[in-house]
């Protein structure tokens, strides 16, 4: 598959994506095989290598998907915000939006921390593929809270940080303290008195 030619849509491609980020996501990238993933999909290897090309041609795709749905989220709460629906809470607006889609990911009874974090503690080459992927979707999201921000390069800067501590402390401690604790660092970056 080209670059720039977009992706076969097929069941087994559809099923395969599904049962690998499912999978991807419990377990960790690296310690799941491709013959672990084609039997659980049901799919054959060459199956595989012809939508992905290669296990990380498929781990790319499980985030690119990850980020498509986070997007679809993450835009959801801002149209929420645009439309008149203020989020619930002290922190109201885009960031307050932000802010609670970050609190409903680790609330999520599947959550087992940011796919894209722990990603990127399997592959910390800045120049692989995989690496790439997710520093796409993190230039995306800082783009996000950047302009929920309007253009505070430091707070968003904050937020991001706050945001990636309550998404790793979030599946090791209490959701309920660390989303707490994360919207009080958010409503601190927000606060006239800063």
């Amino acid at each position: 598959m080209s670059a720039s030619a977009p992706p076969v849509s097929s069941e087994a491609r559809t099923r395969l994506l599904g049962t690998a980020s499912g999978i991807f996501y419990a377990k960790g990238i690296n310690a799941v095989g491709v013959d672990e993933i084609v039997e659980a999909a049901r799919v054959t290897r060459s199956t595989l290598y012809r939508h992905f090309g290669s296990k990380d041609g498929l781990v790319v795709a499980y985030l690119d998907a990850a980020s498509a749905m986070e997007r679809a989220a993450v835009e959801g709460a801002l149209a929420q915000v645009r439309d008149g629906g203020a989020p619930a809470g002290k922190v109201g607006g885009a960031i307050g939006a932000l802010a609670g889609a970050v609190v409903a990911q680790i609330h999520d009874p599947a959550f087992r921390g940011c796919a894209f974090l722990n990603a990127t503690a399997e592959f910390p080459d800045p120049s692989h593929p995989i690496h790439q992927a997710v520093l796409r979707h993190r230039a995306w999201y800082a783009d996000q809270v950047s302009q929920a921000l309007d253009s505070d390069a430091d707070a968003a800067t904050l937020f991001v940080l706050l945001r990636d501590g309550a998404m790793a402390a979030g599946c090791l401690a209490d959701p309920d303290a660390v989303t707490s604790a994360f919207l009080k660092g958010v409503a601190g970056l927000v606060s006239p008195s800063r």
